[in-house]
């Protein structure tokens, strides 16, 4: 069988310009957006292609672009990644979404482009390349690629599953489609119901009926953080909840929820099991800060070369867009919007014990947010040698982000937390643990307290609970093993 993923729709040009707001224009009561970085991606069908490319897939993208600079970027994004182009003609200009951004938080959106007539039809490769195809995802915008009527001939003809993601104002999927996945709002416009009673009675009732309708095989309903809802049988519907708590950017995790999922169908998983991936892998990608994760070179990225006079580096460099970069932001904008103060503190919390939850709990109560620096699993290692961590990084995080005392996660690559501290600029800087015995905030032992006051930072200390440490805990269940093992002789 064929491992090529053929997505199909309507491609767009995203850009996301971040900057600061210190000020309101004079003229009128709206924010002056000082422009730091501005970064290019592909968005629609675009994204879900070039995510499915950042999995390592053989992709072939099926798409409308029109003859401008918008189409031209899109086309050197795609192919720099490795996403092979079929295009079809588009009147007019190609869709372009400009977001405009200030501490992880959008102010404005600006939308560009996008014809008033269909898409041409589409070319004699499009439709041979859709015939060899392993498995089809369609991504449809509702701005008239699902709907031509080459292009569904040639989707109803296949034996490969297709995933149909749908848009209010696109067209039905075709019959026998194996999956559609539709979010909450998507699927009540679709349907011509109401959300009212219980809401996952609502969902499913909802559910049933697109199912039906379309004659699908299966439904699958995003609910955001909460997972997703399938109904593929006559039965129960399976709800599968988010197994992170993802708070962030949510820009492109429906494309990253249909992507697992077609990659897994074509992989061979059941239904069940398909949905289960994607929400697993939606949710991740959420918490680990959305789309802004591909602002690298393939994505075009293009980060504001002026450095602060401490030597901070802008966001997106080596030990500060680890995950969670995004979720931090967004706490760190709403603190300090109102005033408030930032905490921070980190280290490795291998084994999460109850002296790393009163570090934290006394750390937390210094102000209005904690964001805890994470060492990596390859930093774990570096500083507490072979056979560490015992937990991987993503359970660790997932821990933590889990107590009430703490308000976001962000893990670094480094042996130090520095360069993520010149990111998060915390008002408190905490330290607990071994640091608690006996020194001050200006001994060499506390390496950050320096830098920490560079910008009128202050580290400080709190108790530690005597007794409890990773180290002990792993040497008393090696002792208990031996112990163990002898009596067995």
């Amino acid at each position: 069988m064929s491992e090529l993923l053929v997505v199909v729709g309507d491609t767009l040009l995203d850009r996301d310009v971040d900057g600061r707001v210190d000020r309101l224009c004079p003229d009128a009561p709206a924010p002056v957006l000082d422009e730091q970085s501005a970064t290019d991606r592909p968005g629609g069908a675009g994204l879900a292609a070039l995510l499915a490319a950042a999995d390592g897939r053989e992709v072939a993208l099926v798409t409308a672009l029109a003859d401008d600079p918008a189409a031209a970027r899109l086309t050197g994004l795609l192919t720099a990644a490795g996403v092979r182009l079929y295009p079809l003609p588009l009147p007019g200009a190609t869709p372009e979404k400009i977001r405009l951004r200030a501490g992880g938080r959008t102010l404005l959106r600006l939308d560009r482009g996008g014809a008033a007539q269909p898409p041409g039809e589409p070319p004699a490769a499009a439709l041979e390349v859709l015939a060899g195809a392993g498995a089809i995802l369609v991504s449809d915008y509702g701005r008239g690629v699902a709907g031509l009527s080459a292009m569904r001939q040639a989707l109803a003809g296949t034996a490969a599953p297709v995933v149909w993601d749908p848009h209010p104002r696109g067209p039905a999927a075709v019959p026998g489609s194996r999956l559609v996945t539709p979010n909450e709002g998507e699927l009540f416009r679709l349907t011509g119901d109401a959300a009212t009673g219980p809401r996952l009675s609502g969902l499913a009732r909802a559910a049933r009926v697109l199912r039906d309708r379309w004659r699908a095989a299966a439904v699958a309903v995003t609910m955001g953080g909460d997972g997703s809802l399938l109904c593929h049988n006559g039965g129960a519907p399976l709800v599968v909840p988010a197994p992170v708590s993802a708070v962030g950017d949510t820009c492109g995790a429906g494309d990253r929820f249909a992507v697992a999922a077609v990659t897994a169908l074509a992989d061979g998983a059941l239904l069940s099991e398909a949905v289960q991936e994607a929400v697993r892998v939606a949710s991740t990608y959420v918490a680990e800060g959305g789309a802004a994760t591909l602002a690298g070179p393939a994505a075009g990225g293009r980060p504001d070369a002026a450095a602060t006079g401490d030597g901070d580096r802008p966001a997106g460099t080596p030990g500060v867009d680890g995950g969670g970069r995004e979720a931090a932001s967004a706490v760190l904008a709403r603190v300090r919007a109102n005033g408030g103060t930032v905490v921070a503190t980190g280290g490795c919390f291998d084994l999460l014990h109850a002296g790393h939850l009163a570090t934290l709990q006394a750390a937390r109560r210094l102000g209005d947010c904690l964001v805890v620096c994470l060492n990596s699993d390859r930093s774990v290692a570096e500083l507490k040698g072979p056979g560490r961590p015992l937990t991987p990084q993503a359970d660790r995080a997932r821990l933590l982000a889990a107590l009430d005392c703490v308000d976001a996660v962000v893990v670094f690559d480094e042996s130090t937390p520095h360069a993520v501290l010149r990111w998060l600029r915390p008002d408190i800087w905490v330290k607990g643990g071994d640091y608690a015995r006996g020194a001050d905030p200006d001994h060499p032992d506390l390496p950050e307290a320096e830098q920490v006051r560079r910008w009128g930072g202050q580290t400080v200390l709190v108790p530690y609970l005597d007794g409890r440490s990773t180290s002990g805990t792993i040497a008393a269940a090696r002792a208990g093993g031996r112990q163990l093992a002898e009596g067995r002789r």
